[in-house]
């Protein structure tokens, strides 16, 4: 069986749980997805106010 176990890919073997200690980590791992979250929905809502405008024009 650990003939079939590739060497290069990450198994959970090998895998290690995300250290908070080093700020690096937290800026990709929590801060940049909540970032992106919210630059999502403050898009979504701005080309949804933007179509609502549109429309009320015509």
């Amino acid at each position: 069986m650990k003939i079939q176990i590739p060497t290069e890919v990450p198994n959970p073997d090998n895998n290690t749980p995300i250290e908070l200690t080093n700020i690096f980590d937290i800026l990709v791992f929590v801060v940049a997805p909540i970032v992106l979250i919210i630059l999502y929905f403050v898009l979504r809502k701005r080309a949804k106010n933007k179509k609502a405008e549109d429309s009320e024009n015509e």
